[in-house]
């Protein structure tokens, strides 16, 4: 049988699976520098263990139950079909890439939506309880999400998919669902599981390193463009138009989030810029190839203000989302998933592609009702079954750690190590000149808010 690989793609799924790896080491920075000094490790370790977890559980029965032969309505793949990859090392003919190249690259989605949850408990979570949640949560909700909203039919009939992908037909080109509404529900989840932190909305809780935070947003939206233009699977048109669409809506909610601040607080923070450039992200990330990039420019700028006002809810409602999963990843998520039922273009590559236009180019609301039910349906799925894994291993093994250990340093007592030896830059056990006297972690240094991304 001649092959139909084409060595341009399959470069293009590979390359932009080496990108949306690096958004995990990314995001370990971008949270590292969000939280105070004593917990910045212990931050970037929940990254690192939850890279090294899913990397391995996507091979045994991760990528089988998101994309293996439907095995009932649409809600989950058959785990045992390509149990540890069986039969995918070969060439798939049907298709212009290698099955094990579409593994990779969805490997990686999966490893950072468990990542992106961590930032919701930073500064208070055992870190062998979260290694056992991560992998818990990865199968009992990432797979099976990943199979609703990525998983389609094949074209002959003999692979069946998820129901958001086939059935309800909703638009997600790259993630708004399975990802950002899944990992921001599932963060809201354990926050409330876990309570607030020692001192939350009393003490000081700004970010102990802001360069750390820009870098990390940067390494993001660097890696983002694998994320979205990847998700073409083709270095062709449809990755060209997602690729400027990402670049702008991101541009544009930075600008948004920024003038929220300087409006609000009186001033335009770095915290700001970087919060407001992930935020951009995860709106477009849904929309980017069912949108213009006037459209994409309207979305973002919109994600940027919605995001920043939504991060002080949690002082308003009482949870303790500590890096504004919530605020950013949930309430991004949800709007530019929904935002493609107004905006969808008749001339964008999803349009074109069979789906239905915006309610403000002539669609009606027909595939505004698709976006909302494939949004609430994930929120309310990922929040209810988060809420009782986390109730279940707080109760058995403990998720939370003590008091006295909170206070002191979460990194001391989880892994016996500090992110900075600050004896080896004193004389004589005194502070080095200009060094904070008490390390501090949060988004808002007024204190309206936190955020995170």
């Amino acid at each position: 049988m001649d092959s139909a690989l084409n060595s341009g793609d399959t470069a293009w799924i590979l390359t932009s699976s080496a990108l949306v790896l690096l958004m995990t080491p990314g995001l370990a920075l971008f949270y590292g520098g969000m939280v105070r000094a004593k917990s910045v490790l212990n931050m970037m370790m929940m990254s690192f263990g939850a890279l090294a977890l899913i990397g391995v559980l996507w091979v045994l029965w991760g990528y089988s139950m998101a994309f293996g032969n439907d095995v009932g309505g649409g809600l989950l793949g058959n785990p045992l079909e390509y149990f540890g990859l069986t039969g995918l090392m070969g060439d798939n003919a049907s298709a212009t890439y290698p099955a094990m190249a579409f593994v990779a690259f969805q490997a990686v989605f999966a490893i950072i939506t468990v990542a992106l949850i961590s930032g919701a408990i930073a500064d208070r979570a055992r870190f062998g309880a979260w290694m056992v949640f991560a992998g818990v949560w990865a199968t009992i909700v990432y797979f099976p999400v990943a199979h609703w909203v990525f998983a389609f039919d094949s074209a002959d009939g003999s692979v069946v998919g998820g129901w958001i992908a086939n059935t309800l037909k909703a638009v997600d080109f790259a993630g708004g669902t399975a990802v950002h509404i899944n990992a921001g529900a599932a963060g809201l989840a354990l926050a409330l599981v876990l309570g607030k932190r020692r001192g939350f909305g009393r003490d000081p809780m700004r970010p102990h390193n802001l360069p750390l935070v820009m870098l990390g947003a940067g390494l993001l939206w660097f890696g983002w463009f694998g994320f979205n233009a990847g998700s073409a699977l083709s270095a062709g048109n449809t990755a060209a138009v997602t690729f400027v669409n990402t670049i702008v809506a991101t541009s544009a909610a930075i600008l948004g989030w920024l003038l929220t601040e300087k409006i609000r607080d009186g001033h335009a923070t770095s915290l700001g810029g970087a919060s407001g450039a992930v935020a951009g992200l995860v709106a477009i990330t849904p929309a980017c190839s069912a949108v213009n990039p006037v459209m994409a420019i309207v979305l973002g700028a919109i994600a940027g203000v919605l995001c920043a006002l939504a991060v002080g809810l949690k002082y308003k409602l009482g949870y303790d989302d500590s890096l504004d999963v919530v605020g950013v990843h949930l309430v991004g998520g949800v709007w530019g998933t929904i935002a493609i039922g107004f905006f969808a273009t008749p001339s964008s590559p999803a349009v074109k592609g069979g789906y239905g236009a915006g309610l403000f180019f002539g669609g009606g609301v027909d595939q505004l009702w698709r976006q909302v039910v494939g949004a609430f349906a994930v929120l309310a799925f990922s929040f209810l079954v988060t809420l009782l894994i986390g109730f279940v291993i707080q109760k058995t093994m403990g998720f939370r750690i003590d008091e006295e250990d909170e206070v002191a340093g979460i990194d001391q007592a989880e892994h016996a190590e500090s992110g900075y030896d600050w004896g080896a830059l004193t004389a004589g056990g005194g502070r080095v000149a200009g060094s904070p006297a008490r390390p501090t972690d949060a988004r808002h240094s007024s204190g309206s808010s936190e955020v995170s991304a």
